[in-house]
């Protein structure tokens, strides 16, 4: 008990107060929101994008594939239309995103904020030749330039304001008219700084910003495919939850950016007929590592369902349906989970081993690696096939650990089981002892 007493101290004195200060950080949070804002556009994107690629052979002899086949080949352009304008300018969507929520968190008007955030990142990313923009960087080669530009630009606002650096208009101007003239100066300084950076990019490396971001994080995108790097981020996750944190707001918020720019690649590289780059993407985090919400509950709710303990088996009843839709908030708290010494083993590594082997499992093209955003809210079968362009392989994966970590939960779910039905047995004989004894009168 004394390491698990270590564990719990360094969490609660360390960890938690840490991950709750960077959670409630402005730009982190904008950042969370700005993701949460791209999010049904990348979705319907990436679903669209099965529509042209179907999941057969070319060489299929399914009636129905075949048809399929045909009519994509046919109408490619029309199919691709909706995934270009949603997943190929997602960078646009995210820019506009966090821009707004930067902008409502500092109590700032925050269409005028997303639209300066907006520019900046066209400026940045997609000079004009020939009459048209390039839409290069407008997919996931531009998801951290969008960030970048989203907090200049809003931070730009603020500390003209700040300092009073603005054309301010008589109280009679109507406020929408004002608001534009105040845009006046923070657009005209965008232009000044980011327009000249962008001309002495592409004369001194040959390259736009967005290329250039790149390189930057290049080695914080190629540290993410590793499995230590998926493994802290899980464990972190975890030990949160275990806290009573919401691990995954805060990791996951802090890991969208590279979840995009992953899965961005992985679509060039399918898009063009090229080997996947890049295991660690959301599917990979939601469908494989988390099945059933984090901590992978969804093989303890099997369990609680058949268990001989009312409140494990009413729980676990109750929780079935929205743990197949990874929604485990009942599970963690109402067994409870949180800060469960029993539980503690199992809720924190079953993830890892579920990690450990989809990542060889990817890696060695066993499985394919995700090729689509996904709804964190697919169940983990659907999800999974979804994800890697509707495959089968996926699919058997999942159940393969689900029942891994049914057994995995087994022995510690058995104790903890034992020691409600030792707490409810003593409940009942305490209530038959409070009810009076019927006897004869006198």
């Amino acid at each position: 008990m004394k390491l698990y007493d270590s564990i719990i101290n360094f969490v609660e004195k360390i960890v938690a107060p840490l991950a709750v200060k960077v959670g409630n950080q402005k730009h982190v949070r904008a950042m969370r929101d700005g993701f949460i804002v791209a999010m049904p556009f990348i979705i319907v994107g990436s679903f669209a994008l099965v529509f042209a690629f179907p999941p057969f052979a070319e060489d299929t002899q399914n009636a129905f594939g075949r048809a399929w086949l045909d009519f994509a080949t046919a109408n490619f352009d029309n199919l691709m239309m909706p995934f270009q304008m949603t997943m190929g300018i997602m960078a646009i969507f995210v820019s506009l995103g966090i821009g707004y929520s930067l902008a409502r968190a500092y109590k700032m008007d925050g269409i005028t904020s997303a639209s300066l955030s907006l520019m900046s990142f066209l400026v940045a990313s997609a000079p004009a030749t020939n009459d048209t923009l390039s839409m290069g960087h407008m997919s996931g080669t531009g998801i951290f330039t969008a960030v970048i530009s989203a907090f200049f630009s809003v931070e730009l606002i603020r500390i003209l304001k700040k300092y009073n650096i603005t054309i301010r208009l008589p109280e009679q101007v109507p406020p929408a008219i004002a608001r534009s003239f105040e845009l006046l100066i923070p657009v005209l300084v965008v232009f000044l700084t980011l327009f000249p950076l962008s001309l002495f990019v592409q004369a001194q490396y040959d390259m736009l910003i967005p290329d250039l971001v790149l390189e930057m994080f290049k080695p914080l995108v190629s540290a993410s495919n590793s499995l230590p790097a998926i493994i802290g981020a899980l464990l972190l996750c975890q030990l949160l939850w275990f806290a009573g944190i919401h691990g995954a707001a805060i990791v996951v918020g802090l890991l969208s950016p590279i979840f995009l720019t992953n899965i961005g690649a992985n679509q060039a590289a399918y898009l063009a007929g090229e080997p996947i780059p890049n295991v660690f993407t959301q599917p990979f985090w939601d469908f494989y590592i988390f099945i059933g919400g984090s901590g992978a509950t969804l093989a303890l709710v099997i369990l609680m369902m058949f268990s001989r303990s009312v409140h494990l088996r009413s729980l676990g009843r109750m929780s079935f349906v929205p743990g197949v839709f990874q929604i485990n908030e009942p599970v963690i708290f109402g067994s409870p989970l949180v800060l469960n010494p029993t539980m503690f083993i199992p809720f924190v590594f079953a993830p890892v081993l579920n990690a450990t082997i989809a990542y060889v499992a990817v890696h060695m093209g066993i499985v394919g690696a995700g090729v689509s955003q996904t709804a964190w809210t697919a169940p983990a079968l659907l999800g999974a096939s979804w994800g890697s362009g509707w495959t089968l392989s996926p699919v058997l994966l999942v159940l393969a650990l689900l029942v891994m970590d049914i057994f995995i939960y087994l022995p510690f779910f058995k104790i903890f089981e034992k020691q409600l039905l030792e707490e409810e047995g003593k409940s009942a004989e305490q209530q038959q002892d409070a009810v009076p004894v019927s006897g004869a009168t006198a």
